[in-house]
């Protein structure tokens, strides 16, 4: 969905959808794939069982932001706004936003 602005409308959907779009973008890398592999403690075997856990795309949103440089790689390859992979992780389980008093 599509703003007047022109800015995709982030949901839990739209979100799901960025996610599996860097999903894929990692397996297909060799470098990045065994990376994120051993930071979310997942096996290649889970993955596939895992596409509908938005816990596990939230992972695979949290490994693509934490590096600007695969954001951009990651933006450049599906044509998406760099901001999307963050304001998708924000829209996902466990990112909900802390207030500090």
């Amino acid at each position: 969905t599509v703003s007047e602005a022109g800015k995709i409308l982030m949901n839990a959907d739209t979100a799901e959808m960025v996610a599996l779009q860097a999903l894929g973008w990692l397996a297909a890398d060799e470098d990045l794939w065994p990376a994120f592999l051993g930071m979310t403690g997942a096996a290649t075997e889970d993955a596939a069982g895992r596409i509908g856990d938005p816990a596990f795309l939230a992972s695979v949103l949290d490994f693509v932001t934490l590096d600007d440089a695969r954001v951009v790689a990651f933006c450049d390859f599906a044509d998406l706004a760099y901001d999307l992979p963050l304001r998708a992780r924000h829209a996902l389980p466990g990112a909900e936003r802390v207030e500090w008093t």
